[in-house]
């Protein structure tokens, strides 16, 4: 049994040094008169599913302060949207380009509306691009909303194994023009949240026509050709407006109704700035950076060993694989570091010591009063969990109020403050596990009985 853990635990730490490697180790060496050259390589996995090749690198993301990237500047025309409907025209539109960058490929984005007496900007940086000629062809694309329902080639077989969405492909002829807006509404019977549809009396015709022929039958609504909903019709809708009811929360209808507008309230774009900025640190402040996180490590790894013996070994080899296990999740992710989060993740470094700290001296504690090194570890590990828990709780829940997960308005949506608090979560996470569990078997380790 002690067998199987040991040897579970050497391929876990083989597979996280592998996950962490940087690049390719060449090694040379001879062998009985015979010379290798072998090479090992950063783990990647392939996959084939079906026609679809998944594809899965580990690498290291850095943000546009220590990568640099692209800086584009769109201008919005906004004469043909009413006053009353700017702002939500607006936010629809930066949602809208956020996707679509992010489905291009580019790890967060900072995507700011900016308004100039009259003239509405939205500003794209995009981290670790250079060649953004297909990034701005995407981005500038007005949405397109499109409502489309069952194809006339789908088989009682090819419905029952094939996802909805991939059964929506005829095109109804009703679109984001036929659209006034959508807003969020409330079943006057329930209270539930809903997404309420005004039609153009051209839309009203038209979607009367598309509900009558698909009573029972789902119609679903894309955008950009990625599915939004797909609600099942219950009977004809006529009189110009529809309601999509669901089991929404009201995060869920505004998400939604965000999404339709920004199809049914199109507004044209072009691309007025473009321009590459490198790194706003500069390579020679990020590698003083690392090596001031480098040096002030070294310091701690010292004085735990000089002021707790064996016991600050094992608290300095479980925090170096604390480190090799947070970089490996933050990779595999991936997580994009910004100088912000270097710092959330070195300031977790920190938690993960003081977690030691207060094992150890519980130990003493109990070692002071007579016990047993064995019930010394016991006690010390069970009484000094308490006070863990309580600290590294409320600082995941500093982090979680940082990340505002839920994008609520009151609290912070800057990309780098979450950031910040995304390094700092699962780093505390990290710590507590390696704190807790690892620093307990490396003491058995280097303990013998006394």
């Amino acid at each position: 049994m002690k067998f199987i853990r040991y040897l579970t635990i050497i391929v876990l730490l083989v597979l996280i040094l592998w996950v962490d490697l940087p690049r390719s180790i060449p090694i040379k060496f001879t062998l009985f008169e015979r010379n290798f050259d072998l090479s090992i390589r950063p783990l990647v996995i392939s996959y084939n599913f079906g026609e679809t090749t998944v594809r899965k690198s580990f690498e290291t993301k850095l943000g546009l302060d220590l990568r640099g990237g692209s800086h584009l500047v769109f201008e919005a025309n906004t004469k043909n949207v009413k006053p009353s409907d700017l702002e939500d025209a607006l936010e629809s539109a930066r949602d809208v380009i956020e996707r679509r960058v992010n489905l291009f490929g580019v790890s967060e984005p900072v995507v700011r509306t900016i308004k100039t007496g009259n003239i509405y900007r939205i500003t794209v940086d995009l981290p670790g691009v250079d060649d953004v000629s297909q990034a701005v062809g995407l981005i500038g694309q007005t949405a397109q909303l499109t409502f489309r329902e069952m194809g006339d080639n789908i088989g009682e077989k090819e419905a029952t194994s094939t996802p909805i969405f991939a059964q929506l492909t005829k095109d109804t002829g009703f679109n984001g023009k036929h659209i006034k807006k959508a807003s969020v509404t409330f079943d006057q019977q329930t209270g539930a949240p809903q997404v309420g549809l005004n039609f153009t009396d051209e839309g009203g015709k038209i979607f009367a026509e598309v509900t009558k022929r698909n009573v029972g039958q789902p119609v679903g609504i894309f955008l950009d050709q990625f599915i939004v909903s797909a609600p099942v019709v219950e009977r004809e809708i006529t009189g110009g407006q529809a309601v999509i009811t669901g089991q929404f929360t009201l995060d869920d209808a505004k998400q939604m109704a965000i999404a339709i507008n920004s199809g049914a309230l199109p507004i044209p774009i072009k691309l007025v700035e473009q321009r590459n900025v490198g790194p706003s640190l500069g390579a020679v402040e990020v590698e003083r950076s690392v090596i001031a996180g480098l040096i002030g490590l070294s310091m701690v790894m010292i004085f735990m060993i000089f002021y707790y013996g064996r016991l600050g070994v094992a608290a300095c080899i479980a925090l170096i694989l604390y480190g090799l296990i947070t970089f490996s999740i933050f990779r595999t992710i991936p997580i994009v570091l910004t100088l912000p989060g270097i710092a959330g993740f070195v300031l977790s470094i920190g938690m993960a010591v003081d977690a030691n700290i207060l094992i150890f001296e519980r130990i003493k504690d109990e070692r002071r009063a007579g016990k047993s090194f064995e019930t010394a570890v016991r006690l010390g590990f069970g009484r000094a969990l308490d006070a863990i828990k309580d600290a590294n709780i409320t600082t995941i829940l500093v982090a979680f109020i940082l990340f505002n997960p839920l994008n609520w308005e009151f609290l912070p949506q800057f990309g780098l403050v979450r950031g910040f608090a995304l390094t700092l979560g699962i780093g505390v996470l990290t710590s507590l596990f390696t704190g807790i569990f690892i620093t307990r078997r490396l003491i058995w380790l280097f303990y013998s009985k006394k």
